[in-house]
């Protein structure tokens, strides 16, 4: 479970930064053998792309 914890961390991570060659390794092979880890990342992928949205459509009101 604590590979997890570190995927998790990474899925966040990768949102804000590229991450090293070692991260997107590490996540990649994870995320291969982890259901729960894969729908947790599709999951957190679609809040930050609706946030974005949300915030431009906010931005091009004003």
């Amino acid at each position: 479970m604590k590979s997890c914890v570190k995927a998790s961390y990474l899925m966040s991570k990768q949102l804000d930064t590229p991450l090293s060659f070692k991260e997107k390794t590490m996540l990649k092979v994870h995320m291969a053998m982890c259901k729960n880890c894969r729908r947790c990342h599709t999951h957190l992928n679609a809040i930050h792309d609706w946030c974005h949205q949300r915030h431009d459509k906010e931005l091009s009101a004003k």
